[in-house]
């Protein structure tokens, strides 16, 4: 092969090379939210049996029954949030994965645009998992009922 061809060649390797590392990340991302929409399900089967319990209970139980709902809205507030946080970091590191991928094969330096993107898309990713504990002490705190 001339040389003149090995060039873009490399270039396309080391184009892909560069944008494939981000996709683990993405991996880890998309099982987190894997995480979190299992978490957000149990909640929401707790509800039902609770608001199921509630109603055949006597004032003392539903009063117990209420304080659960009430911790059980806030874990499914800090969930969504999470996920929001999540999905939003994995859009980012999909938008970077395409500019790494163009910058490489159209050799633009489009390192302005990367680096905030990155950083973004941790502080979002590092939101996630701060929500997620937070959900997780709320769950923790209603050991107390039983």
């Amino acid at each position: 092969m001339p040389a003149a061809e090995i060039q873009p060649m490399e270039s396309l390797a080391r184009a892909i090379q560069l944008s494939v590392t981000p996709v683990f990340l993405l991996a880890s991302i998309s099982g987190l939210l894997g995480v979190l929409t299992t978490r957000m399900g149990r909640v929401v089967d707790r509800v039902r049996e609770l608001k199921r319990q509630g109603s055949e209970g006597d004032l003392a139980e539903e009063r117990q029954v209420r304080q659960q709902l009430q911790v059980h809205r806030r874990r499914m507030a800090l969930s969504s949030r999470a996920v929001g946080c999540a999905a939003a970091s994995f859009l980012l590191v999909s938008t970077m994965v395409v500019a790494l991928f163009i910058s490489t094969v159209a050799r633009f330096n489009l390192t302005a645009v990367l680096v905030p993107l990155f950083v973004l898309a941790m502080l979002l990713l590092m939101a996630a998992v701060l929500l997620l504990l937070r959900e997780i002490q709320l769950g923790r705190r209603l050991l107390e009922f039983y």
